[in-house]
């Protein structure tokens, strides 16, 4: 179902003139009202009136997140503070948080991007939608929220967190869809699987809503096997909006941004200058239509590349490939760009591991080390350690050809590894430490 024909398809030069007047006006925003962003242009000698249409766009400067850190809290608001109706901000755990604040305007916007892809998903106002992203200063609980009720469709907030109970209202109130990250959508299905109590035959799930952390195809067919719906990869990031800034559709070949709010660019993260359409690179966004905290070229450190043709579902917005991962979380280990999705990818395709696993680097002896600690399921897990390589050699020697390297494998007991009810962590990096 797509819920706003007029835009998801759009003809392309149409679409490319909507942007154009809006980039025109962002711009003039920012540089009145924003000492932020006027000093940003003045520095590389740009003006507003430089700004003609969304071709120009080049000549803006970026915005990174250590620029909002710097901002905090308020420093990129644009309008009174009597206008800003909502508050969010990121976890801060590397420091201070990145803030975003919202019109009522901006609230709309959101919970449309969001509804969109809900739709896209088969969602209606018959569905119940089963909300287990964190409530809060999270974008994710109340920007699902929002999305679902715009369809009109019955919100079930529960949060992340308490999975016993989440499993029990999943049943007995006939949830239909499931919005949460891909690891707590496992770490439910698991819980599904080693109760004596309920089955998958209880529930009526048909659609999951899954995103917050880069997660691979094999997690997704993982998840659609053990939870029986289809997963639907959902994507968004606070600086901008939050959930909802794209979304698959019902063909899951890609992401569809919905650029009438949100321009994409890719670009060469090394040079900064844009890739040719169709090649890999870093997405960047400039939000076209926000009133409380408009943005010019955000760098969002996620990797992937943008594709223009019109999709299977009719829908003509441009499409991203799933984020294969991010600038900053790649690993360079003994030279080689290691990213975390590729351990995943290769977990994925062995049916004996569990799709949980933690990367550890170190220097040692002045040379990289690169453990990798996995799980096998319960009904493959034997002891000792020499029976498990009819398992383990097979894995080896795949991650071998994805990354280029050889890690060392350890096996640890089932459940071991930490489930996350949030974002998953995933690497430790010992070398941060290193004299």
């Amino acid at each position: 179902m797509i819920f706003n024909p007029e835009y998801e398809c759009m003809e392309r030069d149409k679409m490319r003139e909507l942007q154009s007047r809006r980039l025109v006006e962002t711009v003039k925003t920012c540089y009145e009202k924003s000492p932020f962003y006027r000093k940003k242009m003045d520095e590389i000698g740009v003006k507003p009136e430089d700004i003609k249409s969304i071709d120009d766009i080049h000549k803006l400067p970026f915005t990174t997140k250590i620029d909002l850190r710097d901002e905090y809290p308020f420093g990129l608001q644009v309008v009174p503070q009597s206008e800003v109706v909502r508050i969010h901000a990121s976890s801060g755990t590397t420091g201070k948080p990145v803030v975003a604040t919202y019109t009522k305007h901006d609230l709309d916007v959101w919970s449309e991007g969001v509804a969109r892809v809900m739709s896209a998903g088969g969602v209606t106002k018959d569905d119940i939608v089963q909300v287990s992203y964190g409530y809060g200063l999270f974008t994710g609980g109340l920007g699902a929220h929002d999305g679902a009720l715009k369809i009109g469709a019955t919100q079930l907030p529960t949060s992340s967190g308490n999975t016993k109970k989440q499993i029990m209202l999943m049943k007995d109130f006939g949830t239909t869809a499931l919005c949460c990250t891909p690891s707590y959508a496992m770490h439910i299905a698991e819980a599904i699987e080693s109760s004596h109590t309920l089955s998958l035959d209880d529930m009526k799930l048909k659609v999951g809503f899954f995103g917050a952390e880069p997660w691979s195809n094999g997690m997704r067919k993982t998840i659609e096997k053990r939870l029986r719906l289809k997963a639907i990869d959902i994507y968004g990031l606070t600086e901008i909006s939050g959930p909802g800034v794209g979304g698959e559709c019902e063909c899951q070949d890609g992401i569809h941004i919905w650029e009438d709010f949100f321009y994409p660019e890719i670009i060469n993260p090394e040079t900064l200058q844009p890739v040719p359409e169709g090649e890999f690179g870093e997405l960047v966004f400039t939000t076209l239509c926000k009133e409380a905290m408009p943005i010019l070229r955000y760098r969002t450190r996620d990797l992937t590349r943008i594709r223009y043709e019109k999709c299977k579902c009719g829908r003509t917005a441009a499409r991203i490939d799933r984020i294969f991962g991010r600038s900053d979380d790649m690993l360079i280990i003994r030279g080689v760009n290691v990213f975390p999705s590729q351990i995943e990818t290769c977990l994925t395709e062995f049916p004996a591991f569990q799709p949980y696993y933690f990367i550890t680097v170190d220097r040692i002896n002045h040379e990289d080390s690169f453990e990798i600690k996995v799980e096998l399921r319960p009904e493959f897990y034997v002891t000792p350690p020499e029976k498990q390589l009819v398992y383990v050699n097979p894995l080896y020697k795949r991650i071998v050809s994805v990354t280029g390297i050889k890690p060392s494998i350890k096996v640890v007991p089932p459940m071991t590894l930490e489930r996350s009810e949030g974002k998953a962590k995933h690497v430790l990096d010992m070398r941060k430490y290193d004299d």
